[in-house]
């Protein structure tokens, strides 16, 4: 199984597009629509990067899988789903929780139905499924949000904002229903119980004191040096650690454009005058 990563500076986000190149089957993780505050206009440069890609290996897209209903970059799933129809946009079950806490929030229009039913598929905790000879098992790493989830594939794991390279830490747990003692769960429990080997593929890489793009470590460097969260980390350390850090936090500058697009499936709504 192959991987390629895109990363999106402006966000600091990553990118993924695993795929068979024997049989051509593919996923992209997290794609991302390019968006301007100062215009409230959105543009495809990351996905073109995608397209591209997709094109010249001649892949086929199966799914679009979110880790997560992101608060800091708009998803281009949608897009995905304009250029190629028969792609499938997947996210956990749990964004419903997430649609019903943020609905009024971001004040989504009244027709806004918060089910779920905007996605082509609600991923069930710890499900197998497969795109084509793509296998795939999907962790639930709820904590930043309750609808995070991890993709299980092959020896690699992708983790969204739940954990980070060793010197990035883990997510913050601060929006609604976030809980830090959920996800001390999630990565303690859920993502450490994987082998060491296993490589861990993250969903951002705020590159700490400038160094170069880190995007892949390992669970076992994870569980030694993850600079939050280790395996010797109690539950009560990391809880104390994460909470109090979570206030010192600013508002991420394009939360309500982000998840306005984000729980409707990367469908960018236009403003009623």
């Amino acid at each position: 199984m192959d991987v390629q990563y895109f990363f999106d500076k402006e966000t600091s986000t990553l990118t993924y597009i695993v795929y068979d190149a024997k049989t051509r089957d593919a996923i992209i993780i997290d794609p991302v629509l390019n968006y301007s505050a100062e215009t409230d206009k959105t543009t495809t440069d990351s996905l073109k990067l995608v397209t591209d890609f997709i094109k010249l290996h001649n892949l086929h897209p199966i799914y679009s899988l979110e880790t997560h209903a992101h608060a800091d970059h708009l998803s281009s799933s949608h897009h995905l789903k304009d250029i190629y129809p028969d792609i499938k946009i997947a996210i956990s079950k749990h964004i419903v929780t997430v649609q019903k806490a943020f609905k009024d929030i971001v004040h989504m229009p009244v027709e806004f139905k918060p089910d779920g039913s905007q996605f082509d598929k609600l991923i069930e905790d710890d499900e197998d499924f497969s795109a084509g000879s793509i296998k795939i098992h999907a962790i639930p790493t709820p904590g930043h949000t309750p609808a995070c989830m991890s993709f299980h594939i092959n020896n690699m794991v992708f983790t969204g904002d739940a954990l980070f390279i060793e010197d990035g830490g883990t997510g913050r747990c601060d929006f609604p229903n976030g809980s830090a003692e959920d996800l001390y769960h999630s990565i303690h429990e859920n993502l450490y119980s994987l082998p060491e080997n296993t490589i861990v593929f993250v969903g951002h890489d705020y590159q700490p004191n400038g160094r170069e793009l880190r995007f892949e470590t390992t669970i076992g460097a994870s569980k030694r040096s993850n600079c939050h969260l280790k395996s010797e980390t109690t539950k009560d350390e990391y809880v104390n650690f994460r909470e109090a850090r979570d206030k010192t936090l600013k508002t991420p500058k394009l939360l309500v454009p982000s998840i306005r697009v984000n729980i409707n499936a990367g469908i960018v709504l236009e403003e009623k005058n």
